[in-house]
């Protein structure tokens, strides 16, 4: 459980806790160290708010305890400090926050999980962190992204360890002026870090404790508890509404496809904004039948569906004007007497038929069926997110995902969003010409394409094929949804990544 995160009016040097957690800037500047006498004063280090107090408690010997300790004020370096006896804090840590002419949410963000990270063995901890923003950063952006920081820092996955060791962090009092705007953003990043954790939860769980259905049960009782409603389809219901895509991925496995469509519905909501998840509770590659290395994670390959979940539960607390309307297509892959095979046809909700080549390219088929709907619905724009193609990675790494799209204007808006949320993600072009790589000799198209690379690239013409009449993206998170360690406010496992994006998106969203 994340720790409750508070504004509290308390002197640094008079706030009784276990730790004072202060921020430190580097000397570096345009990834140089510089030695002048305003920016350094040992190691290149320069203290931050609140670190001034510690340094006079310690008789000015701080700057030179961080030299000897090859501290430098690193983005999300930590320092522990004992000040037994002269502060009222049992110990201070330094959070290095880099050069304070870069300093920007994301450095709040790494500064609080580094804070939930040092203080997991104790209860209490007073940070002045926050006072480390720069004037051109608006102050309740701040605090949200520093309670993110430390909520998504403070995130764990006990749930199957028999000797778990949860955090005993149950308390940050950020120190600072009684501030209204400060206190909406410390509880904003807060929830919004709650809704991620969810998806994490979800994506962590493994693959037995998540069938269809369960993961339908798990969404309707969080839908339901934070204003939207959900719509579920099943069975022979899939069949009226010609989900082929759906229907032939699930059928070689005992536990059957389910399909949900979740709505969000502000009263006076003049825009319409659509989101799409992949939702494969399990990934064996089907018929088409992945290596045993290659099926370790693929528990996480509903992290589309999650993302979607997690953050439209959110957007009631947090007074989301837009309407949204969420498609998460659930189905387990897997191989059988009844699985679908290479060669077989499928016939998606638009109408269109795929040969299927390979049924391990199969998160693209049940997302056809999805967007062929959103796109029915004529909503202003269209965003799915999808752990779609291991080629993504291959192109981009773990940290950054892969954004393809139809609208320019509407492409940056997700990208911005992405951005100042700190979930990176970077345009990968849709060509005209590539679309023939899809071509099949008896059906529509085929669901993989013919040559050698560019796999993202015609796994997104694939989507292309199942929108119409509306702007849309498609966001590759194969890479970004899971992390193979912990990074800042990033744990191991399942990521989350794209929660925040939608809720950024839906909170700002602007007809393209």
């Amino acid at each position: 459980m994340a720790p409750k995160i508070e504004l509290v009016a308390s002197a640094a040097d008079k706030v009784r806790a276990d730790l004072l957690v202060v921020p430190v800037f580097s000397a570096e500047a345009n990834g140089k160290k510089t030695r002048t006498a305003e920016r350094a004063r040992a190691n290149g280090v320069r203290l931050g708010p609140g670190a001034d107090v510690v340094d006079r408690a310690l008789g000015n010997t701080l700057l030179g305890f961080a030299e000897e300790a090859g501290f430098e004020g690193r983005r999300g370096e930590a320092l522990a400090v004992p000040t037994a006896g002269v502060l009222g804090a049992k110990a201070a840590v330094l959070v290095g926050m880099g050069d304070s002419d870069t300093i920007d949410a994301d450095a709040l963000r790494r500064a609080g999980a580094a804070l939930a990270r040092r203080g997991a063995k104790v209860g209490k901890v007073a940070t002045t962190v926050l006072d480390a923003a720069p004037a051109s950063l608006d102050r309740a952006e701040a605090a949200q992204a520093l309670a993110e920081g430390v909520a998504l820092g403070s995130y764990q996955f006990l749930a199957y360890k028999s000797d778990a060791k949860p955090s005993r962090l149950t308390q940050v009092q950020v120190l600072g002026k009684a501030n209204a705007k400060v206190r909406d953003g410390l509880a904003r990043g807060a929830r919004i870090a709650e809704a991620v954790a969810w998806a994490r939860d979800l994506v962590n769980e493994p693959a037995e404790a998540k069938s269809p259905d369960t993961v339908v049960k798990k969404a309707r009782a969080l839908a339901r508890a934070n204003g939207v409603s959900v719509q579920v389809w099943a069975g022979e219901q899939l069949v009226r509404e010609r989900m082929g895509g759906v229907l032939g991925v699930g059928a070689g496995s005992d536990r059957p496809p389910r399909f949900m469509r979740l709505s969000y519905e502000p009263r006076g909501a003049k825009a319409t904004l659509a989101l799409v998840g992949k939702g494969v509770v399990f990934d064996s590659g089907g018929l088409s039948i992945k290596t045993a290395g290659g099926m370790e994670t693929m528990k996480t390959d509903m992290s589309g569906a999650a993302a979607v979940i997690a953050a439209m539960s959110a957007l009631r607390d947090l007074g989301v004007k837009t309407r949204v309307i969420g498609y998460v297509p659930l189905v387990e892959n897997m191989p059988s007497g009844n699985a679908m095979r290479p060669g077989d046809v499928l016939r998606m909700r638009n109408g269109k038929t795929v040969e299927v080549l390979n049924t391990d390219a199969e998160g693209r088929l049940i997302l056809a069926d999805a967007l062929s709907l959103a796109s029915e619905d004529k909503p202003d724009a269209i965003v799915d997110i999808a752990t779609l193609t291991g080629a993504v990675t291959v192109a981009l790494g773990e940290k950054i995902a892969g954004l393809m799209g139809t609208d320019d204007a509407w492409s940056e808006q997700v990208r911005a969003a992405a951005d100042r949320v700190g979930e990176r993600a970077w345009p990968l072009p849709l060509p005209d010409d590539y679309r023939k790589l899809l071509d099949s000799e008896v059906a529509d198209l085929r669901n993989i394409g013919t040559g050698g690379g560019g796999g993202s690239i015609t796994a997104g013409l694939f989507l292309k094929e199942f929108v119409a009449g509306a702007p849309w993206v498609h966001l590759d998170v194969a890479g970004t949804a899971r992390s193979g360690a912990d990074d800042g406010y990033i744990s191991r496992g399942g990521t989350g990544y794209g929660v925040r994006t939608f809720i950024e998106l839906a909170d700002t969203f602007k007809k393209p």
